[in-house]
């Protein structure tokens, strides 16, 4: 269990450097435009964030045509979580509450940075809202914030934050 959390953190810290470095770009591998899964996978600053994904069964949700807007969180959003709870939140008998997690980093649609500034909130696919906060430090979702915005794949697109978010229910 502690190395596949090990290889999702190093996963989690490439997929945010790619994603830094690939901002504003469509994600692509070898010609073709990757999902939000494959672009997120092919960074290892989402390890995490995939290995979660994995392990709550929603790979073939967040690979599907959407368009989906997700606020990924990297690994280190993941390591500032209590010790233990990414742990405890891959076992099997938790995969409720990490679906229930996970899906409150979802909207659907397609929402870019330039409309996330016109919104102070956006239903997740969780079923709650998360409240968005613009200011001149930058933009906030619940109490993360956005580091890189507008990564966009072939079914949506990713915005980076430094937090995992939790829904509020």
């Amino acid at each position: 269990m502690k190395s596949v959390i090990s290889n999702t953190m190093k996963l989690v810290s490439a997929v945010v450097l790619s994603v830094v470095f690939s901002a504003g770009a469509m994600a692509e591998h070898h010609g073709e435009k990757m999902d939000i899964v494959d672009t997120a996978a092919s960074n290892s600053d989402f390890s995490t964030l995939v290995a979660a994904v994995k392990a709550a069964g929603l790979v073939d949700a967040l690979k599907a045509e959407g368009p989906l807007t997700v606020f990924a969180p990297t690994n280190e959003a993941f390591a500032k979580l209590p010790a233990g709870t990414v742990e405890s939140l891959l076992l099997p008998e938790n995969k409720a509450k990490l679906v229930e997690i996970l899906t409150y980093h979802v909207v659907s649609g397609k929402v870019m940075a330039a409309d996330v500034v016109k919104v102070d909130s956006a239903k997740t696919l969780e079923g709650s809202s998360i409240t968005v906060t613009v200011s001149d430090d930058g933009v906030k979702v619940d109490d993360a914030n956005v580091i890189t915005t507008d990564i966009k794949t072939s079914n949506g697109v990713i915005h980076v934050i430094d937090a995992v978010i939790m829904p509020k229910g």
